[in-house]
């Protein structure tokens, strides 16, 4: 599975969800199926997408919202690898981050990370994580609806063939417009507080 095919499956799966992006190749794809008010794409931040995914999670605790959506690459949780001992202590119970990893990174020539040699799933588990794996359709659905469910921090590990979907173009918006489309949506399903 491509990363632009199992991006195709988590637009099905989290129309209703806070969707947290990683940057470049992943942000890019996933916009061009699907370009949605709940999409926070962390265009040039590199290795955030747990870390505002977690906060987040946090900020919607007691509201309707289901989970928060990380949709995070392996090079890229490589750059913040802190992200998940600190999600695994701050354990907020709508958090899942969905990590797509190619053992490459996809939008520097494909050069090899290190995730041939470290299990990233594994360090999520011993930072306290729920962990499923998936590498193909049936175990991408089937884990994600497991781990929506599941409270605590949650890591969907999925192994994809390394590369670009071909002729996907930039994403030149504005951050601080996505910021505010995003901020926008998140905030109308929010309890208003007392007055």
């Amino acid at each position: 599975m491509r990363r632009i095919e199992a991006l195709a499956h988590l637009v099905e799966l989290t129309e209703h969800d806070p969707l947290v992006v990683t940057c470049a190749a992943t942000s890019r794809e996933l916009a061009s199926l699907a370009d949605r008010d709940n999409h926070l794409y962390l265009l040039d931040s590199m290795g955030l997408v747990g870390s505002v995914a977690t906060g987040l999670a946090i900020a919607v605790d007691g509201s309707d919202v289901r989970k928060v959506i990380g949709i995070e690459g392996d090079g890229s949780l490589l750059m913040n690898p802190n992200v998940l001992p600190t999600g695994g202590y701050l354990a907020p119970d709508r958090l899942l981050m969905v990590l797509l990893d190619n053992r490459v990174y996809g939008s520097t020539a494909g050069l090899p990370t290190y995730a041939d040699r470290v299990d990233l799933g594994a360090l999520a588990a011993a930072s306290g994580w729920t962990v499923g794996t998936a590498d193909d359709e049936a175990s991408l659905r089937a884990e994600f609806a497991r781990l929506a469910e599941t409270p605590g921090p949650a890591l969907l590990h999925v192994r994809i063939e390394a590369g670009n979907a071909a002729d996907i173009a930039k994403l030149l918006v504005d951050p601080v417009s996505i910021t505010l489309r995003f901020t926008a949506w998140l905030t109308a399903r929010l309890p208003r507080p007392a007055a």
